[in-house]
Protein backbone atom coordinates (compact mmCIF):
# COMPACT_ATOMS: atom_id res chain seq x y z
CA UNK A 1 0.00 0.00 0.00
CA UNK A 2 1.32 3.60 -0.89
CA UNK A 3 1.89 5.83 1.60
CA UNK A 4 -0.71 7.88 0.26
CA UNK A 5 -3.75 5.74 -1.09
CA UNK A 6 -5.03 6.90 -4.53
CA UNK A 7 -8.92 8.10 -4.82
CA UNK A 8 -9.61 4.53 -5.88
CA UNK A 9 -8.22 3.15 -2.78
CA UNK A 10 -8.79 6.17 -0.48
CA UNK A 11 -12.93 5.32 -1.28
CA UNK A 12 -12.57 1.30 -0.46
CA UNK A 13 -10.81 2.58 2.63
CA UNK A 14 -13.75 4.90 3.43
CA UNK A 15 -16.35 1.82 3.17
CA UNK A 16 -13.30 -0.55 5.65
CA UNK A 17 -13.95 2.32 8.23
CA UNK A 18 -17.88 1.98 7.58
CA UNK A 19 -17.75 -1.91 8.00
CA UNK A 20 -15.79 -1.12 11.26
CA UNK A 21 -18.60 1.08 12.56
CA UNK A 22 -20.93 -1.86 12.24
CA UNK A 23 -19.12 -3.85 14.44
CA UNK A 24 -17.57 -6.42 11.63
CA UNK A 25 -14.41 -7.08 11.32
CA UNK A 26 -13.62 -6.45 7.18
CA UNK A 27 -10.79 -9.32 7.55
CA UNK A 28 -13.57 -11.77 8.32
CA UNK A 29 -13.30 -15.11 10.35
CA UNK A 30 -13.45 -18.70 10.12
CA UNK A 31 -16.37 -19.55 7.77
CA UNK A 32 -18.03 -23.06 8.71
CA UNK A 33 -20.19 -25.47 6.52
CA UNK A 34 -19.27 -23.82 3.12
CA UNK A 35 -19.30 -25.68 0.07
CA UNK A 36 -17.72 -24.95 -3.46
CA UNK A 37 -19.81 -23.05 -5.90
CA UNK A 38 -19.29 -25.95 -8.22
CA UNK A 39 -20.88 -28.20 -5.46
CA UNK A 40 -23.48 -25.50 -4.97
CA UNK A 41 -24.36 -25.46 -8.77
CA UNK A 42 -24.74 -29.28 -9.02
CA UNK A 43 -27.25 -29.35 -6.41
CA UNK A 44 -29.52 -26.09 -7.74
CA UNK A 45 -33.25 -27.17 -9.05
CA UNK A 46 -33.43 -27.58 -12.78
CA UNK A 47 -36.85 -26.24 -12.81
CA UNK A 48 -38.10 -22.53 -12.30
CA UNK A 49 -40.02 -21.68 -9.36
CA UNK A 50 -38.99 -24.64 -6.90
CA UNK A 51 -36.81 -23.96 -3.70
CA UNK A 52 -34.07 -25.99 -3.49
CA UNK A 53 -31.67 -26.89 -0.55
CA UNK A 54 -30.04 -23.96 1.84
CA UNK A 55 -26.27 -23.27 0.84
CA UNK A 56 -23.40 -21.69 2.62
CA UNK A 57 -20.51 -20.57 -0.14
CA UNK A 58 -17.96 -18.09 -0.40
CA UNK A 59 -16.25 -16.15 -3.10
CA UNK A 60 -15.11 -13.02 -4.40
CA UNK A 61 -17.42 -10.61 -5.91
CA UNK A 62 -16.31 -10.59 -9.94
CA UNK A 63 -19.46 -8.91 -11.17
CA UNK A 64 -22.31 -6.94 -9.75
CA UNK A 65 -24.67 -4.53 -11.91
CA UNK A 66 -25.53 -2.08 -8.84
CA UNK A 67 -30.00 -2.05 -9.20
CA UNK A 68 -31.18 -0.11 -6.39
CA UNK A 69 -33.57 -2.35 -4.17
CA UNK A 70 -32.54 -5.62 -6.27
CA UNK A 71 -28.90 -6.27 -6.71
CA UNK A 72 -27.74 -9.34 -8.21
CA UNK A 73 -23.64 -10.50 -7.83
CA UNK A 74 -21.60 -12.97 -9.38
CA UNK A 75 -19.03 -14.72 -6.55
CA UNK A 76 -16.34 -16.81 -8.16
CA UNK A 77 -13.86 -19.60 -5.90
CA UNK A 78 -11.62 -21.60 -7.74
CA UNK A 79 -14.22 -24.39 -8.57
CA UNK A 80 -16.52 -21.46 -10.78
CA UNK A 81 -19.21 -18.60 -10.30
CA UNK A 82 -22.49 -18.49 -9.37
CA UNK A 83 -25.42 -15.69 -9.01
CA UNK A 84 -26.33 -14.16 -6.16
CA UNK A 85 -30.13 -12.42 -5.49
CA UNK A 86 -29.82 -10.23 -2.56
CA UNK A 87 -33.16 -7.69 -2.35
CA UNK A 88 -33.78 -4.94 0.34
CA UNK A 89 -37.30 -6.50 1.30
CA UNK A 90 -36.07 -9.87 2.17
CA UNK A 91 -32.61 -8.55 3.86
CA UNK A 92 -32.11 -7.26 7.62
CA UNK A 93 -31.01 -3.79 8.24
CA UNK A 94 -27.61 -5.24 8.54
CA UNK A 95 -27.22 -6.99 5.99
CA UNK A 96 -28.19 -4.01 3.55
CA UNK A 97 -25.82 -1.24 5.49
CA UNK A 98 -22.99 -4.15 4.80
CA UNK A 99 -23.90 -4.51 1.17
CA UNK A 100 -23.78 -0.91 0.79
CA UNK A 101 -20.12 -0.75 2.32
CA UNK A 102 -18.58 -4.14 -0.68
CA UNK A 103 -16.80 -3.40 -3.67
CA UNK A 104 -15.85 -6.05 -6.47
CA UNK A 105 -12.87 -8.23 -5.47
CA UNK A 106 -14.39 -8.38 -1.74
CA UNK A 107 -14.16 -11.52 -0.60
CA UNK A 108 -17.89 -12.46 1.18
CA UNK A 109 -19.42 -15.32 3.14
CA UNK A 110 -23.44 -16.36 2.36
CA UNK A 111 -26.31 -17.92 2.79
CA UNK A 112 -29.86 -18.69 1.04
CA UNK A 113 -31.49 -20.93 -1.07
CA UNK A 114 -31.22 -22.16 -4.49
CA UNK A 115 -33.65 -21.92 -6.90
CA UNK A 116 -33.34 -21.40 -10.83
CA UNK A 117 -33.92 -18.00 -12.10
CA UNK A 118 -36.82 -17.05 -14.87
CA UNK A 119 -33.86 -16.42 -16.93
CA UNK A 120 -32.67 -19.98 -16.42
CA UNK A 121 -29.86 -18.56 -14.11
CA UNK A 122 -28.55 -20.69 -11.07
CA UNK A 123 -29.09 -18.51 -8.42
CA UNK A 124 -28.61 -18.36 -4.38
CA UNK A 125 -31.38 -16.40 -3.12
CA UNK A 126 -29.26 -14.85 0.04
CA UNK A 127 -30.71 -14.66 3.59
CA UNK A 128 -27.36 -14.17 5.47
CA UNK A 129 -24.34 -12.29 4.24
CA UNK A 130 -20.72 -12.66 6.03
CA UNK A 131 -17.23 -10.26 5.04
CA UNK A 132 -14.48 -12.23 4.78
CA UNK A 133 -12.15 -9.69 3.23
CA UNK A 134 -12.38 -6.50 2.15
CA UNK A 135 -10.48 -5.65 -1.09
CA UNK A 136 -8.28 -2.14 -1.00
CA UNK A 137 -7.33 -2.83 -4.83
CA UNK A 138 -8.99 -1.90 -7.66
CA UNK A 139 -9.99 -4.69 -10.10
CA UNK A 140 -8.58 -4.22 -13.44
CA UNK A 141 -10.45 -2.90 -16.00
CA UNK A 142 -11.91 -5.55 -18.09
CA UNK A 143 -10.89 -4.25 -21.56
CA UNK A 144 -7.69 -2.42 -20.94
CA UNK A 145 -6.37 -3.60 -17.40
CA UNK A 146 -5.81 -6.75 -18.45
CA UNK A 147 -3.79 -6.51 -21.19
CA UNK A 148 -0.11 -5.53 -19.60
CA UNK A 149 1.30 -9.40 -19.84
CA UNK A 150 4.67 -8.35 -17.91
CA UNK A 151 2.18 -6.69 -14.89
CA UNK A 152 0.23 -9.83 -14.96
CA UNK A 153 3.05 -11.81 -14.91
CA UNK A 154 4.11 -10.26 -11.93
CA UNK A 155 1.01 -10.25 -10.15
CA UNK A 156 0.02 -13.65 -11.02
CA UNK A 157 -2.21 -13.30 -8.43
CA UNK A 158 -4.59 -10.65 -10.31
CA UNK A 159 -3.86 -13.13 -13.22
CA UNK A 160 -5.06 -16.08 -12.02
CA UNK A 161 -8.42 -13.90 -10.28
CA UNK A 162 -9.71 -11.83 -13.82
CA UNK A 163 -7.77 -13.51 -16.54
CA UNK A 164 -10.05 -15.91 -18.21
CA UNK A 165 -8.28 -19.59 -18.28
CA UNK A 166 -5.37 -18.81 -16.14
CA UNK A 167 -6.37 -20.57 -13.10
CA UNK A 168 -8.25 -23.83 -14.97
CA UNK A 169 -4.47 -24.13 -16.83
CA UNK A 170 -2.04 -23.72 -13.75
CA UNK A 171 -5.13 -26.21 -12.05
CA UNK A 172 -4.22 -28.11 -15.19
CA UNK A 173 -0.87 -28.26 -14.26
CA UNK A 174 -1.58 -29.65 -9.97
CA UNK A 175 -3.49 -32.46 -11.83
CA UNK A 176 -0.46 -32.92 -14.26
CA UNK A 177 1.68 -33.46 -11.68
CA UNK A 178 -0.35 -35.45 -9.37
CA UNK A 179 -1.37 -38.03 -12.36
CA UNK A 180 2.56 -38.88 -12.56
CA UNK A 181 2.88 -39.45 -9.15
CA UNK A 182 -0.46 -41.60 -9.34
CA UNK A 183 1.28 -43.73 -12.32
CA UNK A 184 4.84 -43.85 -10.38
CA UNK A 185 3.43 -45.61 -7.48
CA UNK A 186 1.28 -48.07 -9.29
CA UNK A 187 5.13 -48.68 -10.30
CA UNK A 188 6.31 -49.15 -7.07
CA UNK A 189 8.46 -46.13 -7.47
CA UNK A 190 9.44 -44.15 -4.36
CA UNK A 191 9.91 -40.57 -4.35
CA UNK A 192 12.86 -38.72 -2.35
CA UNK A 193 14.37 -35.55 -2.01
CA UNK A 194 17.88 -34.89 -2.28
CA UNK A 195 20.12 -31.39 -2.30
CA UNK A 196 19.04 -28.41 -3.94
CA UNK A 197 23.32 -26.82 -3.06
CA UNK A 198 25.81 -28.91 -4.97
CA UNK A 199 29.51 -28.87 -4.56
CA UNK A 200 29.71 -29.97 -7.99
CA UNK A 201 27.85 -28.55 -10.91
CA UNK A 202 27.18 -32.10 -12.68
CA UNK A 203 24.72 -34.40 -14.19
CA UNK A 204 23.89 -31.74 -17.20
CA UNK A 205 25.65 -29.85 -19.74
CA UNK A 206 25.05 -26.32 -18.57
CA UNK A 207 25.71 -23.41 -16.44
CA UNK A 208 25.30 -23.15 -13.17
CA UNK A 209 24.12 -20.56 -10.63
CA UNK A 210 26.93 -20.28 -8.15
CA UNK A 211 26.79 -19.40 -4.50
CA UNK A 212 29.18 -19.69 -1.56
CA UNK A 213 28.66 -21.17 1.83
CA UNK A 214 30.00 -18.65 4.30
CA UNK A 215 30.52 -21.20 7.58
CA UNK A 216 32.14 -24.14 5.39
CA UNK A 217 34.02 -21.45 2.72
CA UNK A 218 33.64 -23.02 -0.19
CA UNK A 219 31.91 -22.25 -3.39
CA UNK A 220 28.22 -23.95 -4.02
CA UNK A 221 26.20 -24.57 -7.18
CA UNK A 222 22.54 -24.44 -7.25
CA UNK A 223 21.34 -28.38 -9.10
CA UNK A 224 21.51 -28.71 -13.01
CA UNK A 225 20.50 -31.90 -12.59
CA UNK A 226 19.11 -34.62 -10.20
CA UNK A 227 20.59 -37.41 -11.78
CA UNK A 228 23.58 -37.94 -9.58
CA UNK A 229 22.07 -38.11 -5.85
CA UNK A 230 19.46 -39.92 -7.32
CA UNK A 231 21.55 -42.70 -8.53
CA UNK A 232 23.27 -42.89 -5.32
CA UNK A 233 20.18 -44.01 -3.53
CA UNK A 234 20.32 -46.64 -6.33
CA UNK A 235 23.42 -48.14 -5.36
CA UNK A 236 22.06 -48.04 -1.90
CA UNK A 237 19.10 -49.99 -2.54
CA UNK A 238 16.72 -47.95 -3.39
CA UNK A 239 15.75 -49.64 -7.03
CA UNK A 240 12.41 -47.76 -8.07
CA UNK A 241 13.26 -43.93 -7.24
CA UNK A 242 12.48 -40.43 -8.28
CA UNK A 243 12.05 -36.77 -7.51
CA UNK A 244 10.09 -33.95 -8.97
CA UNK A 245 12.59 -31.17 -8.68
CA UNK A 246 13.43 -27.56 -8.90
CA UNK A 247 16.41 -27.40 -10.99
CA UNK A 248 18.45 -24.24 -11.75
CA UNK A 249 20.44 -22.93 -14.82
CA UNK A 250 22.29 -20.07 -15.70
CA UNK A 251 20.90 -19.67 -19.39
CA UNK A 252 18.60 -17.67 -21.47
CA UNK A 253 15.07 -17.19 -21.50
CA UNK A 254 12.98 -17.70 -23.86
CA UNK A 255 9.37 -19.61 -24.81
CA UNK A 256 10.63 -23.20 -23.57
CA UNK A 257 13.56 -22.03 -21.35
CA UNK A 258 12.90 -20.36 -17.74
CA UNK A 259 16.32 -20.15 -15.41
CA UNK A 260 14.26 -22.19 -12.52
CA UNK A 261 12.07 -25.21 -14.13
CA UNK A 262 10.98 -28.08 -12.75
CA UNK A 263 11.79 -31.72 -13.86
CA UNK A 264 11.40 -35.23 -12.44
CA UNK A 265 14.18 -37.21 -13.18
CA UNK A 266 13.80 -41.40 -12.56
CA UNK A 267 15.79 -44.42 -12.21
CA UNK A 268 14.94 -48.56 -12.46
CA UNK A 269 16.68 -51.22 -11.33
CA UNK A 270 17.48 -53.53 -13.78
CA UNK A 271 16.14 -51.85 -16.79
CA UNK A 272 16.82 -50.26 -19.17
CA UNK A 273 16.27 -47.29 -22.22
CA UNK A 274 13.32 -49.29 -23.87
CA UNK A 275 11.91 -49.69 -20.31
CA UNK A 276 12.02 -45.75 -20.23
CA UNK A 277 10.43 -45.84 -23.53
CA UNK A 278 7.21 -47.93 -22.13
CA UNK A 279 7.11 -45.77 -18.42
CA UNK A 280 7.08 -42.67 -20.70
CA UNK A 281 4.13 -43.55 -22.74
CA UNK A 282 2.49 -44.65 -19.77
CA UNK A 283 3.00 -41.20 -17.62
CA UNK A 284 2.18 -38.63 -20.47
CA UNK A 285 -0.59 -40.40 -21.54
CA UNK A 286 -2.19 -40.85 -18.23
CA UNK A 287 -1.33 -37.01 -17.54
CA UNK A 288 -2.69 -36.07 -20.56
CA UNK A 289 -5.91 -38.07 -19.77
CA UNK A 290 -5.92 -36.33 -16.27
CA UNK A 291 -5.84 -32.64 -17.90
CA UNK A 292 -8.24 -32.94 -20.82
CA UNK A 293 -10.01 -36.10 -20.56
CA UNK A 294 -8.46 -37.65 -23.26
CA UNK A 295 -5.21 -38.44 -24.97
CA UNK A 296 -5.59 -36.75 -27.61
CA UNK A 297 -5.12 -33.18 -27.27
CA UNK A 298 -4.96 -30.22 -29.23
CA UNK A 299 -1.76 -28.04 -29.90
CA UNK A 300 -1.86 -24.83 -32.00
CA UNK A 301 -3.67 -25.60 -35.32
CA UNK A 302 -2.25 -29.81 -34.97
CA UNK A 303 -3.42 -32.33 -32.81
CA UNK A 304 -1.47 -34.23 -30.73
CA UNK A 305 -2.07 -38.15 -29.99
CA UNK A 306 -0.43 -39.11 -26.92
CA UNK A 307 -1.67 -42.87 -26.67
CA UNK A 308 0.69 -45.36 -27.14
CA UNK A 309 3.06 -46.61 -28.66
CA UNK A 310 4.79 -43.81 -29.78
CA UNK A 311 7.67 -43.78 -33.20
CA UNK A 312 11.03 -44.86 -32.44
CA UNK A 313 13.06 -43.37 -35.01
CA UNK A 314 17.33 -43.42 -35.07
CA UNK A 315 19.08 -40.65 -34.60
CA UNK A 316 21.08 -42.09 -37.35
CA UNK A 317 18.25 -42.51 -39.71
CA UNK A 318 16.82 -39.07 -39.03
CA UNK A 319 20.33 -37.70 -40.09
CA UNK A 320 20.98 -39.11 -42.98
CA UNK A 321 17.45 -38.59 -43.83
CA UNK A 322 17.27 -34.99 -43.74
CA UNK A 323 20.79 -33.63 -43.65
CA UNK A 324 21.22 -35.71 -46.51
CA UNK A 325 24.81 -37.58 -45.38
CA UNK A 326 25.80 -39.90 -43.04
CA UNK A 327 26.65 -38.68 -39.51
CA UNK A 328 29.72 -40.55 -39.91
CA UNK A 329 30.68 -39.27 -42.84
CA UNK A 330 33.13 -36.12 -41.19
CA UNK A 331 33.41 -34.66 -44.91
CA UNK A 332 29.91 -34.68 -45.99
CA UNK A 333 29.09 -33.08 -42.56
CA UNK A 334 31.14 -30.59 -42.48
CA UNK A 335 30.13 -29.33 -46.27
CA UNK A 336 26.87 -29.70 -44.10
CA UNK A 337 27.58 -27.31 -41.23
CA UNK A 338 29.30 -25.05 -43.50
CA UNK A 339 25.93 -24.44 -45.49
CA UNK A 340 24.44 -23.89 -42.34
CA UNK A 341 26.74 -21.47 -40.61
CA UNK A 342 27.90 -24.21 -38.17
CA UNK A 343 31.07 -23.67 -37.00
CA UNK A 344 33.54 -26.68 -37.10
CA UNK A 345 37.15 -25.62 -36.53
CA UNK A 346 38.57 -27.22 -34.01
CA UNK A 347 34.87 -29.32 -32.48
CA UNK A 348 34.37 -32.50 -31.97
CA UNK A 349 33.12 -34.45 -34.78
CA UNK A 350 30.10 -35.53 -32.82
CA UNK A 351 29.65 -31.66 -31.93
CA UNK A 352 28.98 -30.52 -35.27
CA UNK A 353 26.67 -33.69 -35.99
CA UNK A 354 24.65 -32.55 -33.25
CA UNK A 355 24.75 -28.92 -34.01
CA UNK A 356 23.48 -29.75 -37.90
CA UNK A 357 21.05 -32.61 -36.17
CA UNK A 358 19.38 -29.72 -34.18
CA UNK A 359 19.50 -27.51 -37.29
CA UNK A 360 18.18 -30.05 -39.91
CA UNK A 361 15.87 -32.49 -38.48
CA UNK A 362 14.54 -31.45 -35.00
CA UNK A 363 11.65 -29.16 -36.18
CA UNK A 364 10.43 -31.91 -38.48
CA UNK A 365 9.49 -33.81 -35.25
CA UNK A 366 5.72 -33.67 -34.94
CA UNK A 367 5.35 -36.79 -32.89
CA UNK A 368 5.38 -37.81 -29.98
CA UNK A 369 8.46 -39.82 -31.45
CA UNK A 370 11.71 -41.39 -29.74
CA UNK A 371 14.79 -40.14 -31.14
CA UNK A 372 16.83 -43.34 -30.36
CA UNK A 373 20.56 -44.63 -30.42
CA UNK A 374 23.25 -40.78 -30.30
CA UNK A 375 26.23 -41.18 -30.75
CA UNK A 376 28.24 -41.80 -27.70
CA UNK A 377 30.27 -38.91 -26.94
CA UNK A 378 27.54 -36.71 -26.79
CA UNK A 379 26.92 -38.62 -23.68
CA UNK A 380 29.44 -39.48 -21.01
CA UNK A 381 26.64 -40.86 -18.43
CA UNK A 382 25.13 -43.50 -20.90
CA UNK A 383 25.74 -47.03 -21.39
CA UNK A 384 26.69 -48.31 -25.09
CA UNK A 385 25.45 -50.40 -27.44
CA UNK A 386 26.89 -53.74 -26.97
CA UNK A 387 27.69 -54.12 -31.02
CA UNK A 388 28.29 -50.82 -31.62
CA UNK A 389 30.75 -48.55 -28.96
CA UNK A 390 30.33 -45.33 -31.24
CA UNK A 391 26.64 -45.73 -30.60
CA UNK A 392 24.66 -44.74 -26.69
CA UNK A 393 21.55 -46.57 -25.77
CA UNK A 394 20.12 -43.01 -25.03
CA UNK A 395 16.41 -41.70 -26.65
CA UNK A 396 15.00 -38.20 -26.31
CA UNK A 397 11.54 -37.49 -26.83
CA UNK A 398 10.38 -34.96 -29.47
CA UNK A 399 6.86 -32.79 -29.93
CA UNK A 400 6.46 -30.91 -32.77
CA UNK A 401 10.32 -30.41 -32.56
CA UNK A 402 10.41 -29.45 -28.62
CA UNK A 403 12.73 -31.50 -26.40
CA UNK A 404 10.63 -33.45 -23.63
CA UNK A 405 12.26 -36.13 -21.81
CA UNK A 406 15.51 -37.82 -22.27
CA UNK A 407 16.60 -40.80 -21.35
CA UNK A 408 19.55 -43.72 -21.30
CA UNK A 409 20.50 -47.06 -20.43
CA UNK A 410 22.64 -45.77 -17.35
CA UNK A 411 26.83 -46.46 -17.07
CA UNK A 412 27.24 -48.71 -14.27
CA UNK A 413 31.09 -49.35 -14.85
CA UNK A 414 32.91 -47.24 -12.57
CA UNK A 415 36.42 -47.36 -14.44
CA UNK A 416 34.63 -46.14 -17.86
CA UNK A 417 33.07 -43.42 -15.95
CA UNK A 418 36.21 -42.44 -14.50
CA UNK A 419 37.94 -42.69 -17.92
CA UNK A 420 35.05 -40.05 -19.14
CA UNK A 421 34.86 -37.74 -16.27
CA UNK A 422 38.97 -36.87 -16.99
CA UNK A 423 38.49 -36.83 -20.53
CA UNK A 424 36.26 -33.80 -21.54
CA UNK A 425 34.36 -33.64 -24.65
CA UNK A 426 36.74 -32.06 -27.23
CA UNK A 427 34.90 -28.45 -28.14
CA UNK A 428 32.89 -27.99 -25.31
CA UNK A 429 34.11 -25.82 -22.06
CA UNK A 430 34.25 -26.98 -18.80
CA UNK A 431 31.21 -25.34 -17.86
CA UNK A 432 29.03 -26.98 -20.65
CA UNK A 433 30.16 -30.39 -20.26
CA UNK A 434 28.16 -32.85 -18.59
CA UNK A 435 31.67 -35.19 -17.22
CA UNK A 436 32.06 -33.23 -14.34
CA UNK A 437 34.58 -35.17 -12.03
CA UNK A 438 32.84 -36.41 -9.20
CA UNK A 439 35.39 -38.97 -7.27
CA UNK A 440 32.21 -39.71 -4.88
CA UNK A 441 30.09 -40.75 -7.40
CA UNK A 442 33.05 -42.87 -9.11
CA UNK A 443 33.15 -44.52 -5.49
CA UNK A 444 29.27 -45.34 -5.63
CA UNK A 445 29.30 -46.90 -8.78
CA UNK A 446 32.38 -49.21 -7.27
CA UNK A 447 29.90 -50.42 -4.91
CA UNK A 448 27.85 -51.94 -7.57
CA UNK A 449 24.74 -49.58 -9.39
CA UNK A 450 22.33 -52.26 -10.73
CA UNK A 451 21.87 -51.91 -14.52
CA UNK A 452 18.93 -49.49 -15.11
CA UNK A 453 17.32 -47.66 -16.91
CA UNK A 454 16.89 -43.64 -15.96
CA UNK A 455 14.69 -40.47 -17.74
CA UNK A 456 14.21 -36.89 -17.52
CA UNK A 457 11.02 -35.40 -18.32
CA UNK A 458 10.46 -31.36 -18.01
CA UNK A 459 7.33 -31.04 -16.10
CA UNK A 460 7.00 -27.16 -17.79
CA UNK A 461 7.27 -27.90 -20.93
CA UNK A 462 4.95 -31.30 -20.41
CA UNK A 463 1.93 -29.09 -19.35
CA UNK A 464 3.11 -26.41 -22.41
CA UNK A 465 2.09 -29.28 -24.13
CA UNK A 466 -0.94 -30.65 -22.58
CA UNK A 467 -2.87 -27.40 -22.07
CA UNK A 468 -1.81 -26.09 -25.34
CA UNK A 469 0.17 -22.93 -23.83
CA UNK A 470 2.57 -21.28 -26.16
CA UNK A 471 4.92 -19.99 -23.77
CA UNK A 472 6.52 -21.85 -20.68
CA UNK A 473 6.20 -18.37 -18.69
CA UNK A 474 2.07 -19.16 -18.95
CA UNK A 475 2.49 -22.64 -17.18
CA UNK A 476 4.55 -21.56 -14.23
CA UNK A 477 3.56 -19.96 -11.50
CA UNK A 478 6.20 -17.24 -10.63
CA UNK A 479 8.31 -16.80 -13.86
CA UNK A 480 11.68 -15.10 -13.68
CA UNK A 481 11.66 -11.59 -14.32
CA UNK A 482 13.40 -8.62 -14.53
CA UNK A 483 12.73 -6.14 -11.20
CA UNK A 484 10.73 -3.65 -11.79
CA UNK A 485 12.15 -0.29 -11.98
Amino acid sequence: MSETPDRLEAARLEKLAKIEALGLDPWGQRFDGHITIEQAREQCPTEGGIDGATVRVAGRIMKWPKTGKLNFLHVQDYSGRIQLMLSQKDSSPETWALLDCLDLGDLIGVEGRLRLTNTGEKTIFVTQLVILCKSLAQPPEKFHGLQDKEQLLRQRYVDLIYSEGVLDRMFKRLRIIDSIRQTLRGETFFEVETPVLHSIAGGAAARPFITHHNALDIPLFLRIALELHLKRLMVGGIERVYEIGRVFRNEGVDSTHNPEFTMIELYQAYGDYNSMMDLAEKLISQAAIAANGSAVVPWGEKTIDFTPPYQRARYGDLFREHAGCDMHDAAAVAAVAKKLHIPTEGRHPDVIVNDVFEATVEDKLIGPVFVIDYPASMCPLTKRKRNDPTIAERFEMFVDGMEVANAYTELNDPRLQEELFRTQLAGLSEEDSMAKMDHDFVRALKVGMPPAGGMGIGIDRLIMLLTNTNSIRDVIFFPLLKPEQ
